[in-house]
């Protein structure tokens, strides 16, 4: 069993307050959550309107099925027009990692 992580950080566009930012936010979560069937979260900058910090895992049987997950994860986000995609930092944690 493989478990792929992925930490996507995110300048939202033309966010002035956090409302606008959970609504620029939430739609991308749920678009990932639904295509991907990935768990996801807005997982950091909470306090920053223009910050989001977006992780998604994956948890699959070969180390490849979860980095090309992960990957169309990224290029999701990344192909958003309201979001600029900062970074990005993988980790795969896998059976050699006892």
């Amino acid at each position: 069993m493989y478990v792929g992580v992925v930490e996507l950080d995110v300048l939202l566009g033309d966010v002035h307050s956090l409302k606008q930012k959970r609504s620029v936010v939430r739609p991308v979560v749920a678009e990932l959550r639904r295509r991907f069937e990935v768990a996801v979260a807005e997982a950091g900058h909470q306090h920053l309107h223009r910050r989001a910090l977006i992780g998604v895992a994956v948890v699959a049987a070969d180390a490849g099925h979860a980095r090309r997950v992960l990957d169309a994860c990224e290029r999701l986000v990344a192909g958003r027009p309201e979001l600029e995609l900062l970074s990005a930092r993988h980790r795969m944690m896998g059976p050699e990692d006892d």
